[in-house]
């Protein structure tokens, strides 16, 4: 691959699962991958609570806002990862999909969000061991 891989993860609001994939992303694999998130029905702002999962594990998401959900977006991505977004998710020919399926942290505390953190922490790894040679 002569340019990086990009990665966009949708979920519904784009607060809690898919900001959380994206910093983990972000974070793990030192700029090899790039990065997007996006949200069909945005929220306001990301869940402070996932805010305050991933703070926990050295990863600052407090300046993160939730983005909608373009179908440009789609377009520029390699690999799309969706977490309940059911059929709100445009889908292209040539592109790697996959469905994460991951409790939503929305309106749950700090203590409910970080199995869902570790769980989304394990897939983001196995991706990256996905999309970056050995």
């Amino acid at each position: 691959m002569s340019q990086k891989p990009s990665v966009l993860f949708v979920c519904v609001h784009n607060a809690g699962r898919s900001q959380m994939a994206a910093a983990f992303l972000s974070s793990l694999s030192q700029g090899a991958i790039e990065v997007r998130s996006a949200g069909s029905q945005p929220a306001d702002k990301v869940n402070p609570s996932a805010v305050e999962a991933m703070s926990e594990v050295g990863i600052d998401m407090s300046a993160e806002i939730p983005k909608i959900l373009t179908t440009e977006t789609v377009q520029d991505s390699d690999v799309v990862i969706t977490m309940g977004c059911g059929d709100e998710c445009p889908s292209f020919p040539g592109k790697r999909y996959e469905d994460w399926v991951l409790e939503d942290p929305a309106g749950k505390g700090v203590d409910s969000v970080r199995p869902i953190r570790d769980e989304i922490k394990t897939r983001v790894e196995a991706l990256i061991a996905s999309l970056t040679p050995a």
